[in-house]
């Protein structure tokens, strides 16, 4: 896997960062964001689904665990997944992330929940430390080699 890295000076910059992402993302697809509360991760999926499409401001999945969005509200099948709520892995089993694959994608929030990610995942981290910006690091699966857009 090849890592990156990018600064996001601001919120605005996160969420342009999830608009780019947006606007490669393709079914099949899962993005995992993990880090701190408050690092950033559901302003992130906001610029992803703003780009897919979403007119509104998503709300966090924080309570429901897992918000779908399919067309016309977007052009692609997105499952927003939160698990910080999540008591174990085998719980997951029960939330049928898989059936998001088939002609949608996953964007999961705290998805060190997990015992396990699909082998396509673009596994996303972003840190907020006390003395700089923010700073996502991404370790690229390869189907994400060629399709990452900060160049």
């Amino acid at each position: 896997m090849i890592e990156k890295t990018l600064i996001l000076p601001d919120a605005q910059a996160t969420h342009d960062a999830g608009q780019a992402l947006g606007a490669v993302v393709r079914a099949g697809d899962v993005v995992a964001l993990s880090g701190d509360l408050g690092a950033g991760k559901t302003s992130l999926t906001r610029g992803i689904l703003a780009e897919l499409g979403l007119e509104e401001d998503a709300p966090s999945p924080s309570f429901a665990l897992v918000i779908p969005y399919s067309p016309p509200q977007l052009r692609l099948p997105i499952w927003h997944v939160d698990l910080y709520r999540l008591d174990s892995p085998e719980d997951a089993e029960e939330l049928g992330l898989d059936e998001a694959l088939y002609d949608g994608a996953l964007v999961i929030e705290w998805p060190e929940r997990l015992a396990w990610l699909w082998p396509q995942t673009l596994r996303l981290h972003i840190s907020l430390p006390a003395d700089g910006p923010r700073r996502l690091t991404a370790r690229l699966s390869p189907s994400w080699e060629e399709r990452w857009p900060f160049k």
